[in-house]
């Protein structure tokens, strides 16, 4: 939950310029399967989209006033993205821009600030920029 709650702060620090999503996907250790030693919960593999569903509002509430939505069952967006077991992504008008390594070991929430703190200045020059004559 240390992550989420980097995350989190990464998402206000740059919510001006930056909508985001946590977007939960199958559980990586339930505890009828791999279990990790030091998961806060015991949440069973996933056998329909109400268990999903209930194992989110739990990560919902560790970082409340983030938006989270939920993987289907066919794991598509995880598909998609390749996200197993966490990633980061950055889309800019439907495209890929910035996609980060595969959790846990190419989690990088510094990765993500860099590239946001980037293109806030660029923003911020191209405004500075611009010359209006009227």
């Amino acid at each position: 939950m240390t992550r989420l709650s980097a995350f989190q702060r990464v998402a206000r620090q740059y919510a001006d310029i930056a909508d985001s999503l946590l977007v939960y996907i199958e559980e990586a250790h339930p505890s009828d399967g791999w279990v990790s030693s030091d998961a806060l919960y015991q949440i069973p593999r996933h056998r329909c989209l109400e268990d999903r569903l209930r194992a989110a509002q739990l990560m919902n509430q560790e970082v409340p006033g983030s938006a989270v939505v939920v993987d289907t069952m066919e794991n598509s967006s995880n598909s998609a993205y390749g996200a197993y077991f966490e990633r980061l992504y950055i889309l800019k008008d439907e495209k890929v821009v910035y996609q980060g390594g595969r959790g846990p070991e190419g989690y990088r929430i510094s990765e993500l600030r860099d590239w946001l703190e980037r293109y806030r200045s660029d923003l911020e020059a191209s405004k500075a920029a611009t010359v209006v004559h009227v």
